[in-house]
């Protein structure tokens, strides 16, 4: 659940008479910034520290970055003119995105703005690496010829995989066909179906791993893919792989690839993105030669990806300071002011239902249907299926927000059905949400109550009141004496605090659903372990946001 209040950005002119004001910091293309020039006076600035952004964001109503400035809380704080946040690029990690929502400060992006310069960067990469460009050309600038010691590998009939199949990887996957490559992909939310109209063998994480000789990464770094390529991960690719991430740094452990470079596990490795960026002088994989292929983060950066995003933020910020809405918010959604307002309060609900039943299911969702019941059938739903759909994808797939959320499930085969009933339940107002992986099903039903607080009050056909944030252990089992100790004393032995419990079966002594608000993330092993206690199945580890207490 979002741990932030949404709030209505703030439409209200400023008292200056020039009308807007936009400040633009870091280097935006100027070309890109003529849909400002009829509506605002525009200031260029070059990057700013935090602290001199505060002290000169005061009577600026819309601000666009890249990624040098930081938007901070302190930044947002002090910005009282400020209605819109426009990043001209795909991230938006160094925007405070909840700050922003509270103080009614729209975010947004330009998601698919260098998708073409991102994935052509990645094929480039993987181009220099196979045939040692770099090294060769650092080589012929020295004066040495030396062509015995750059003899390279073709691309062709090798296997190339692809962890991630959005936008970016789609393409990269495409014209890896169009080399001859054999493609394998793996994403969480690409159905069987989709990956075979892609020419796309899908494949999970570990049969990525095992078949790929290239190897390239096009996931967003959370929680769960942060150091994904760690030392064990890179032990079980495929001998004399190459690896290459153009998409984000700390999904690769640096040290792990040094080390597994030296023992000839990997070939090579090309990286355009890094943990600590500038690349720091002293770098573990500086002066590694011709096994890798090193670039300053440029994977956007061309001519008309630059161009594309500068126009593309500068649109969105004329349209809003207009009072019109803006295609890539990332915090607000664009929806009528009507037909939001009367479903504001199950926003984040929804949101965090398509979050939580996403987490249920081993592989990517292929039909989603949410029932509406009681008086929210008597009012359009559209937002709340766009926020169920939002949660549902965000987890895995980067710069989903509440615009693309349905295209995003278009493009991944996914199936949406809703329907709505007012026939008395227990609850005046409930969503139900049901996600179907293959042949298994997995139900999740939330509301409201009066005072806005909300609960998850039902999982598959166990009834439960839960609070929906933080980390939960979800844990099916067969109802039998001692169930709850054994899962308790589990938990106390590895220091993982309990501090909510919820228990749910059909009848006694029959299937039952066990419920654990924990503290602490629950590591794998030790998640291993509980599914393996008798009568246990389908234990999973629910993450969501934790509210502010």
């Amino acid at each position: 659940m979002s741990d932030t209040t949404i709030a209505a950005p703030r439409l209200e002119a400023s008292s200056h008479t020039g009308g807007w004001r936009v400040l633009v910091c870091d280097h935006i293309e100027p070309g890109g910034l003529a849909a400002l020039a009829d509506v605002a006076e525009v200031d260029m600035r070059p990057p700013l520290a935090p602290a001199d952004l505060a002290a000169c964001i005061g009577p600026y109503d819309a601000l666009m970055v890249r990624s040098a400035t930081k938007v901070t809380a302190e930044v947002l704080a002090a910005a009282r003119n400020l209605k819109i946040v426009g990043r001209a690029g795909v991230g938006v990690d160094n925007i405070d995105v909840g700050a922003a929502t509270r103080h009614g400060v729209i975010v947004v992006n330009s998601p698919e703005g260098n998708t073409v310069a991102a994935a052509e960067h990645a094929i480039g990469l993987m181009l220099a690496l196979a045939r040692r460009i770099a090294a060769a050309d650092a080589a012929m600038k020295g004066g040495d010829w030396g062509r015995e010691r750059f003899v390279g590998t073709e691309l062709y009939h090798k296997t190339l995989g692809v962890l991630g199949l959005g936008k970016i990887g789609q393409r990269v996957a495409a014209v890896g066909r169009a080399l001859g490559m054999r493609v394998v992909g793996s994403d969480p939310f690409l159905s069987p179906e989709h990956a075979r109209d892609l020419g796309v063998e899908l494949v999970d994480f570990e049969g990525l791993l095992a078949r790929s000789d290239f190897l390239t990464i096009h996931v967003p770094k959370t929680a769960d893919t942060a150091h994904l390529f760690d030392a064990a991960a890179l032990s079980r690719m495929k001998p004399g792989a190459r690896l290459i991430n153009a998409a984000r740094g700390g999904i690769v452990d640096e040290a792990a690839v040094l080390a597994a470079l030296e023992s000839g596990q990997l070939a090579g490795a090309a990286l355009d993105v890094f943990e600590a960026e500038p690349l720091p002088p002293d770098n573990v994989l500086r002066g590694q030669g011709g096994r890798v292929v090193l670039t300053p983060h440029l994977g956007a950066s061309t001519e008309e990806a630059q161009l594309k995003v500068a126009v593309d933020v500068a649109e969105q910020i004329a349209a809003v300071l207009g009072g019109q809405p803006a295609r890539s918010a990332v915090n607000i959604p664009t929806m009528r002011p009507e037909v939001l307002e009367p479903v504001r309060p199950f926003l984040a609900l929804a949101e965090t239902l398509g979050t939580f039943v996403g987490q249920l299911l081993d592989g990517p969702v292929h039909r989603l249907e949410i029932l509406f019941a009681g008086g929210l059938a008597e009012r359009k739903t559209d937002p709340l299926t766009t926020a169920v759909l939002k949660g549902l994808l965000s987890w895995a797939v980067e710069g989903v927000n509440y615009v693309n959320a349905p295209l995003v499930a278009k493009e991944r085969g996914i199936e949406i059905f809703e329907s709505r009933t007012s026939e008395h339940t227990e609850f005046s107002d409930l969503i139900t949400v049901k996600a179907t992986f293959s042949d298994r099903a997995r139900v999740v039903a939330g509301t409201v109550f009066g005072d806005g607080d909300p609960r998850i009050v039902r999982i598959d056909e166990h009834a439960f009141n839960m609070e929906p944030s933080g980390y939960i252990l979800i844990a099916p089992h067969q109802d039998t004496p001692g169930v709850v100790g054994r899962v308790g004393t589990l938990l106390g032995e590895a220091n993982v605090n309990i501090y909510g419990l919820q228990l749910g079966r059909a009848f006694k002594r029959g299937p039952a659903v066990l419920a654990l608000n924990v503290d602490e993330t629950i590591p794998t092993e030790l998640l291993a372990r509980i599914a393996a206690l008798p009568g246990f199945y389908d234990v999973r580890f629910v993450k969501l946001q934790t509210r502010s207490i």
